[in-house]
């Protein structure tokens, strides 16, 4: 039996309060000790909001969680009386908290707005965050009058007067009584204590820990962050399967989704497996009755877990937060989709979608273009996109504006063949035509009507696309009454401009004429990178003596451009892959700007000549500083490299707008620019994952010691692999040796003899019991000291092994990667990768043999693939290096 909560008047409820302050605070010891201390009573819990505009009526919610005796009855039987009375909970700016206070429930206005509305905020931070809003689509204009109570068909409602409902629960039955949760949960209670109604069963835009999704029950985001009405993306439960849960836009287009239920997860969000605070459960899936919810694990018993939601924000992405006590701040460190542009319909119609994650928004307008309403971009709802800036839909005097390669929705095409003039004059002759596309090569036009929704970069600029010409008010008039004198020197101007137009046009002709002759011969698009002549790059490199190292395909040497800036110029020298490899580097990595991806500069495309200019790194690869009596790197640097990469390599997988696998990770191709920031290098080997495409089927490549299990095992090959390849990098810049060591000398070590048939030392077994064991210290680079973060280095520990786990579904995507680096994901301990474990235990392998050349076999449970390399899942590579390390490894024999 519980105590109602109740609401009465000013007069007998201060009474009723100083009657509890009484017992409360004045008898605390002999309360306990004649009731007992497991009979609580929770105090009553009233603040005010932070505006203070309306008059304060003391409305108190008691509740309790255990029956009290006779002295508890007694004040029960006293407040039900008043609640028969008076059944107002809350009026005014007056707000009542849950339980431990963790929530606040009353009337807020968002961002100061005129409109109010009932919700629940957390009230233990500073930040205004609301999880719930009840009246979304029915505001409050005079909350001063407003009340929220128990009716008399008991019904919880939003009272404006007496006669006046705004809102009002759904529940058929009545309610006596009303609970406030300590997990937000608002509940209605029958006088048999029976739920009659629960707030958790109509979620606004966030998803709490309890909270169920299912057929009924779905998250609508808001309208804009002023506008708590529902918006125009929803979370829901696959309403055809039940096997997965989706974002729609306008509660039809999905967007994105999990992926099918496999049991344990989704597949698509494979970060449900890393054990962190949540567990996740999901009752009578592939059914009308399925059910996803999850619940919070304290990580140590003696605390309690962090505050945590996810939300379906505005932008149309479902995040996940986490409070952080230490910056008291909303920790994001889930999203998806990953790329804001991936969202349906975000920017509206002729709003451009920067793809970029450092835009401040993810929407823009073309120039000569304005939002339609500047309040609702300024609080986060594109959805009505750009118009002209004159606001004329359209004129004779119009012009076209060149956009690019570009992708969008909603546009009505009309094809037809024609020059770009034909079509421009063709689209101006209808004012319903909002653009072209052309295509230069084939002279295909398409005319568009109707809509640019969500105009975004298509990606990379491949030959022969359609170019989006977007039609846009004219840029400037001809004024008529010009003077004689100025006609005059027009017409003359003119004359010269059409001789010199003539010449122009002969030497554009036979440019082109070139141009195709080359095209036809392997040529490639043109980027906005610049083209260099062999002669340029021969003088830069001073005929290429001042060799850097040899990267893949061919060898680096350092140049100086006219301007004196030093370059790193890759000159390919092998046939066939080689150049199929300029051509990949050129197109994927032209384009793509990130503070920790090398930037490419230029080319050279000259007969057989093949060419690629970069920037230049003054403190060279990574690898320089892995080897014994070489230079080392500071705990800061190896601490800011291990972030740098792993950035570099998620921007790569996450928020390009193709998904680009590198597939070949490892030290050599991470350079260390004047402050040793780390920049990935060397895209030849990249892949591009169209976006129909989750996995790429490709020949076996990248660099042996670092290439995943399924490498070898002839699988299709995701962006995991690349995790697994910096996994392995990890453990090397921890340690400051490379994985794969031959002994120092014939002698020492563990015999001259095995030595000389080929013994090496395999470092990542080893390093991974040590880790899983706890004892990171006896991984970290000896020559460190103890000048490293021991908690730095034990995080960076943990996800080297769990990003070089076996299975690719158990290891984290490189956003989680960067996530637990920086310490916003509590790491957990991973397990131990079955196939180091098993060279650790010597059940599957007996030795590895170095035979001529790079070629390795393993003696042992393997079976030989058609490549010739044996495989049971683990790449080794022989190192040049001779030295013994202080930290011990794994000797293969």
């Amino acid at each position: 039996m519980s105590i109602p909560s109740f609401t009465a008047t000013a007069s007998s409820m201060i009474s009723v309060y100083i009657f509890f302050f009484f017992l409360v605070t004045t008898s605390d010891a002999s309360f306990v000790d004649k009731f007992g201390a497991n009979e609580r009573l929770s105090a009553p819990r009233i603040t005010q909001s932070p505006s203070n505009r309306f008059a304060v009526s003391s409305n108190f919610a008691f509740t309790t969680q255990k029956p009290l005796n006779l002295l508890a009855n007694y004040t029960r039987r006293r407040i039900s009386k008043k609640l028969e009375l008076a059944n107002v909970i809350i009026s005014g700016n007056i707000t009542i908290h849950s339980e431990n206070n963790t929530f606040q429930l009353g009337f807020f206005s968002p961002h100061e707005s005129s409109k109010w509305y009932l919700g629940i905020w957390y009230s233990s931070i500073p930040t205004p965050t609301y999880v719930w809003v009840a009246n979304r689509e029915t505001p409050i204009t005079k909350p001063a009058s407003c009340t929220l109570q128990i009716t008399e068909t008991g019904k919880l409602a939003i009272m404006e007067s007496p006669n006046s409902v705004i809102w009002q629960s759904t529940n058929n039955e009545r309610a006596t009584d009303f609970r406030f949760l300590d997990n937000g949960n608002l509940v209605l209670l029958s006088a048999t204590g029976a739920t009659l109604w629960q707030s958790f069963n109509y979620p606004t835009d966030t998803w709490l820990p309890g909270m169920n999704i299912t057929k009924e029950q779905s998250l609508t985001s808001w309208r804009s962050l002023a506008d708590p009405s529902p918006g125009l993306y929803s979370l829901r439960l696959n309403p055809r399967e039940y096997n997965e849960i989706e974002l729609v836009h306008n509660k039809s287009v999905s967007y994105w989704s999990t992926g099918n239920w496999t049991g344990a997860k989704f597949a698509r969000v494979p970060e449900m497996t890393i054990e962190y605070i949540y567990k996740f459960h999901f009752a009578n899936p592939f059914t009308p009755a399925a059910s996803f919810w999850y619940t919070e694990i304290a990580k140590d018993r003696a605390l309690s877990p962090p505050l945590t939601r996810f939300q379906v924000d505005v932008d149309g992405r479902f995040k996940q937060y986490t409070w952080s006590p230490q910056t008291e701040n909303w920790s994001k460190f889930w999203s998806q989709p990953d790329n804001w542009c991936k969202v349906d319909r975000l920017c509206g119609d002729l709003g451009f979608c920067e793809s970029s994650s450092t835009s401040p928004k993810p929407c823009s307008c073309l120039p000569g273009f304005r939002p339609v309403s500047d309040y609702d971009w300024e609080f986060g709802d594109y959805s009505g996109g750009c118009v002209r800036e004159n606001g004329n839909s359209c004129n004779e005097t119009d012009g076209f504006m060149e956009v690019g390669v570009m992708e969008y929705e909603g546009a009505v095409l009309i094809s037809f063949s024609g020059s770009i003039s034909f079509c421009e004059r063709s689209c101006l002759g209808n004012c319903s035509c909002i653009g072209l596309l052309h295509d230069e090569r084939t002279n295909l036009c398409k005319n568009l009507y109707g809509t640019l929704l969500n105009l975004r970069n298509l990606g990379f600029n491949t030959a022969y696309q359609d170019v989006l010409f977007v039609r846009v008010p004219e840029q400037g008039t001809v004024k008529k009454n010009e003077s004689k004198s100025v006609l005059l020197i027009v017409i003359i101007l003119g004359s010269i401009a059409i001789f010199v137009l003539a010449i122009g046009v002969l030497l554009t002709l036979q440019m082109r004429r070139k141009s195709k002759r080359r095209t036809e011969d392997g040529g490639f698009p043109m980027l906005n990178l610049k083209v260099f002549s062999y002669k340029e790059l021969y003088a830069a490199t001073r005929g290429f003596s001042d060799k850097l190292g040899h990267g893949g395909f061919g060898a680096v040497f350092q140049g100086e451009l006219l301007d004196s800036t030093l370059v790193a110029v890759k000159r390919l020298e092998r046939p066939g892959s080689g150049e199929r490899e300029f051509k990949a580097e050129v197109c994927t990595i032209g384009n793509i700007q990130h503070v920790n991806l090398v930037r490419l500069r230029g080319f050279c495309s000259e007969k057989s000549h093949r060419l690629l200019v970069y920037d230049y790194m003054p403190n060279g690869p990574l690898s320089v500083y892995l080897r014994q009596g070489g230079p080392s790197l500071s705990w800061e640097v190896r601490f800011r490299v291990a972030i740098g990469t792993a950035r570099g390599i998620a921007y790569l997988h996450e928020e390009c707008r193709d998904c680009i696998i590198h597939c070949d990770i490892k030290p050599d191709n991470i350079l260390l620019d004047g402050d040793y920031t780390a920049k990935v290098s060397d895209f030849g080997l990249a892949k591009l994952v169209g976006r129909d495409f989750s996995r790429v089927l490709t020949t076996i490549r990248g660099t042996w010691g670092y290439v995943a299990p399924e490498w070898i095992s002839g699988v299709a090959i995701t962006p995991k692999a690349d995790v697994y390849s910096y996994g392995m990098t990890l453990l090397e810049l921890l340690a400051g040796r490379r994985n794969v060591e031959a002994p120092a000398s014939a002698g020492g070590g563990n015999g001259g003899e095995e030595s000389k048939k080929g013994e090496i030392w395999f470092f990542p077994p080893y390093a991974a019991q040590q880790i899983i064991e706890g004892n990171v210290a006896a991984v970290v680079d000896y020559r460190l000291g103890s000048a490293y973060k021991i908690e730095e280095a034990k995080r960076v520990a943990l996800v080297a092994i769990w990003c070089i786990q076996d299975n690719e579904d158990m290891r984290p995507a490189m956003g989680m990667v960067v996530n637990m680096l920086e310490g916003v994901v509590e790491v957990p301990s991973p397990p131990a990768p079955k196939l180091l474990q098993a060279l650790i235990s010597g059940e599957s392998y007996h030795g590895i043999r170095i035979d001529s050349g790079n070629d390795i076999s393993m003696s042992g449970k393997c079976s030989d693939d058609s490549m010739g390399v044996s495989s049971c899942g683990s790449q080794l590579s022989p190192a040049n290096a001779n030295f013994t390390s202080r930290i011990p490894s794994v000797a293969l024999k």
